[in-house]
């Protein structure tokens, strides 16, 4: 039987590791964590978000960055210290600027062609993760911003999501618990939310208990493709496999080095809050319907009856997990801003490092070496692109193995 490696057990490793075994192949996945979710599918903003698909590739983007850099609370927030790989990222972010659009809609397609997946995946494993098909509303407070939703909207509209302009009137129809001084925004009611490390988990002991093996805890030391086999070596022995996926985060760049693959993932920090509605007060005051602010970046999901996910900033400054207060603090006052009557006396935050390439796109299929395939860098939309691109990586090894065995070639590469 075919045995293929996924390496990292966050939401992309655990969905291909599904969409492998459901073709028939036995899997193997390895993490450095004891426990499958607990780096960027920890506590993410919880949004399924197909209307959110729009790429940061822009010109605005660059200016905004360099207007914050000296604002501490700022949305997004670059550390000037000089270093070649944030320098190299940065200068194929401004060359992927004239493929915004095109990004954009692609994004937004994948989107969409993942809904299915997630669906399906819930359904066999029978995972309760808070899901909320609530749908997502965006809410703007300048007109040149609503303008340039209506942008978006178009493009959105290309790839097949319907998203409705709504009136000032209209958004507080939908989330009348919101206060601010809304001009206008749009809904998108295909859109839904959920607690991404909820799935994840559940999807893993289902997966465990169908004969997938979870090398959890262990610290990979190399990995080697050559002679038709993938050879990974970590501080218990070395095994070998017919091929390997890597789905490892911030960490493939590395994984990818070692294999002869260049995946420039820079990690980007984002950081949550997840607010515990703890009083009757707090959850008759908190939204029901997942937000989206545009200008301060911050979106929100409801979490079942008792939390309150509140999610934003971007902040480039490497490997850097630590939690800092001055990033953490904005979202407490969003959302005693927005919403008075919800309690922010318990509060828990969070940052994880989303896996981010310069374009804006996940990087999803084989690499140089036979065997080798790459199923990561989706960035900040990790959970809503992640059950199309595991089914479209399942697809090449698939393809590329009958392929080999001459029974056919391989697919052209497209997740959608």
């Amino acid at each position: 039987m075919t045995h293929y490696a996924v390496l990292g057990a966050g939401i992309t490793g655990v969905t291909t590791a599904y969409s492998l075994m459901a073709r028939g192949i036995e899997v193997t996945v390895y993490d450095r964590n004891r426990y499958a979710a607990m780096e960027t599918s920890f506590a993410n903003g919880g949004q399924l978000s197909a209307s959110n698909a729009e790429t940061w590739t822009q010109w605005s983007t660059v200016l905004k960055g360099i207007r914050w850099m000296l604002t501490p609370d700022a949305p997004l927030s670059v550390n000037p210290r000089p270093s070649w790989h944030k320098f190299s990222w940065m200068a194929e972010f401004l060359a992927a600027i004239p493929r915004y659009r095109s990004n954009t809609i692609a994004t937004a397609k994948m989107a969409i062609a993942a809904r299915s997946g997630m669906a399906e995946m819930a359904d066999r494993a029978g995972i309760d993760f808070d899901f909320s098909p609530a749908g997502i509303l965006h809410f703007y407070e300048t007109e040149r911003d609503l303008a340039h939703a209506r942008k978006v909207t178009a493009m959105l509209g290309e790839a097949g999501l319907t998203r409705q302009e709504l009136s000032a009137k209209e958004v507080r129809e939908i989330e009348p618990r919101l206060q601010a001084d809304v001009l206008g925004g749009f809904w998108t009611e295909s859109d839904s939310t959920g607690d991404i490390h909820k799935f994840t988990v559940g999807l893993a002991d289902w997966l465990s208990e169908r004969g997938v093996r979870f090398r959890m805890g262990t610290e990979i030391e190399d990995v080697v493709a050559g002679d038709g086999s993938v050879r990974i070596d970590t501080e218990e022995g070395t095994d070998r496999f017919d091929g390997v996926v890597v789905c490892a985060g911030v960490g493939s760049r590395d994984i990818a080095r070692k294999l002869g693959d260049r995946v420039n993932i820079y990690p980007v920090k984002g950081y949550s809050i997840t607010v515990n509605l703890a009083d009757r007060q707090s959850r008759e005051a908190a939204p029901t319907v997942s937000l989206l602010d545009d200008k301060a970046k911050i979106v929100t999901s409801r979490l079942g009856r008792d939390r309150f996910r509140v999610a934003g900033t971007a902040e480039f400054n490497g490997r850097n997990r630590d939690i800092r207060e001055d990033r953490v603090r904005p979202l407490t006052e969003w959302v005693e801003r927005h919403f008075p009557g919800v309690s922010t006396e318990s509060v828990v935050p969070w940052a994880g490092l989303r896996p981010m390439m310069p374009d804006m796109m996940p990087r999803v299929g084989p690499g140089r070496a036979r065997g080798v395939y790459y199923n990561t860098g989706h960035g900040h939309l990790g959970w809503t692109l992640s059950a199309a691109t595991a089914d479209a990586v399942a697809a090449h090894v698939i393809a590329d193995l009958r392929e080999k065995a001459g029974q056919g070639a391989r697919p052209a590469l497209s997740p959608a």
